[in-house]
């Protein structure tokens, strides 16, 4: 899928992956990509705020597109809505090359004991 990581935190991740290749038939961004990436972005996050010894495993995720990239590449800017001792909720904002809002997409991850 080409998804490049650009900043990770438990306050922020950002990530970054091209239209080209991303595409359903009629040459825009599929909606599963974009889900992808603010489904990996966000299980990213929750994860280093879950910390050593803890996971995090996503228990739901949603998405509202709003308009479709043809070309370029798409970004992802991840923040958090809760962080919890047992649940994690991020909000993604996924915008093409002109700073146009595609997508928003929010997860859920509940934290959970490694073993």
């Amino acid at each position: 899928m080409g998804m490049e990581i650009l900043e990770l935190s438990v306050d922020r991740a950002v990530g970054r992956m091209p239209v080209e290749g991303n595409t359903q038939p009629f040459g825009l961004m599929h909606g599963g990509a974009y889900v992808v990436l603010g489904e990996s972005l966000g299980s990213m996050a929750a994860s280093l705020h879950a910390g050593p010894g803890r996971m995090a495993v996503g228990i739901d995720v949603n998405a509202t597109h709003t308009r479709a990239a043809t070309s370029g590449m798409v970004t992802g800017v991840c923040t958090p809505i809760h962080l919890g001792r047992s649940m994690t909720v991020h909000e993604i904002v996924v915008t093409d090359d002109q700073d146009r809002r595609c997508s928003t997409i929010r997860i859920t991850n509940l934290i959970r004991d490694v073993g």
